[in-house]
């Protein structure tokens, strides 16, 4: 089930908090949603579950509206914060509630709390919780309905380096099942070493979208007059594209050669093509430093 995001701008006032946002989360892989705090990815993620209207574009889940879905739970399961539980009420009340709106067997909340490891306190008041096993009680509530979706909010808080690992196995066997998973953070190094596809953005717009290793190793910079030609015919074929000047461009994903042959494909004349190495988290920071007037990145979906 594909999460979509297209042409989505939201202003709060006058405030503009995303621009002009397209990309899309295909299903079977664990997608990772990055940028700096502030980037926009909470309100990208609150417009998809139907939290927040769009002032214009459409955020859809399997081609729907969030609104528009019969069985919302069943279809997609969402953890934004570890804030909204009653701190009186035990783990397992609360998802036995939740079970009863989302209309599954209760012996479902058996079957999650186990799945989250939360199985010996479910007993316990959630006031008792740790932030991390809060998330996890997150977690298990939006597992409740056996979604073909997750759309999770910085997930990995709280959690020790061993929850952090369960979290990580957790995510990719639930990819591998066929699931489509959004995971946002603003950790470049933790979304690193379980998503296979990453989505960046900045100031509300979009910067790059396409495979995790598109953004480290080999990065090839283009001086060309029709940079504009050069850019869409890259994006065409999948590549993240960068425009860092009116005449020069910043390709991920492809060897100098590679970019070189497509110019000459596409008959374009270069005026420069140079390559180098830069590590992924470098690869990161040019990108979530670009200017709010620079164009927005293209990759492979």
């Amino acid at each position: 089930m594909e999460l979509s995001v297209s042409g989505v701008t939201k202003v709060f006032g006058h405030v503009p908090a995303v621009r002009d946002l397209t990309f899309a989360v295909p299903s079977g892989r664990v997608t990772g949603f990055l940028g700096p705090n502030g980037a926009g990815k909470t309100t990208t993620l609150r417009m998809l579950l139907g939290l927040v209207r769009p002032t214009s574009g459409a955020a859809l889940i399997g081609g729907r509206r969030y609104v528009e879905l019969t069985a919302p739970r069943r279809v997609v399961g969402a953890v934004l914060e570890a804030t909204g539980f009653h701190p009186g009420r035990r783990g397992l009340d609360h998802l036995r509630v939740l079970a009863q709106v989302t209309g599954v067997e209760r012996g479902r909340v058996d079957e999650v709390l186990e799945l989250v490891g939360l199985a010996a306190d479910g007993r316990r008041r959630v006031g008792e919780y740790s932030l991390g096993m809060r998330q996890r009680l997150g977690l298990a509530a939006a597992l409740l309905g056996d979604p073909a979706a997750l759309v999770l909010d910085e997930p990995a808080n709280g959690l020790d380096p061993e929850g952090m690992a369960w979290l990580r196995q957790l995510l990719r066997d639930m990819a591998t099942e066929g699931r489509t998973i959004l995971v946002s953070s603003h950790v470049l190094s933790e979304v690193a070493q379980v998503a296979d596809h990453v989505v960046i953005i900045n100031h509300g717009r979009l910067r790059y979208a396409g495979p995790l290793r598109g953004l480290g190793g080999g990065v090839v910079s283009v001086r060309v007059t029709e940079a504009d030609r050069l850019r869409d015919a890259l994006a065409a074929r999948g590549l993240g594209v960068t425009s860092t000047g009116d005449t020069t461009l910043v390709v991920r994903g492809a060897t100098a050669e590679e970019v070189g042959r497509i110019a000459v494909d596409e008959r374009i004349v270069l005026s420069e093509l140079t390559e180098t190495n830069a590590s992924l988290e470098a690869a990161f920071l040019d990108l979530v430093r670009a200017t709010d007037g620079e164009p927005a990145a293209a990759g492979a979906r």
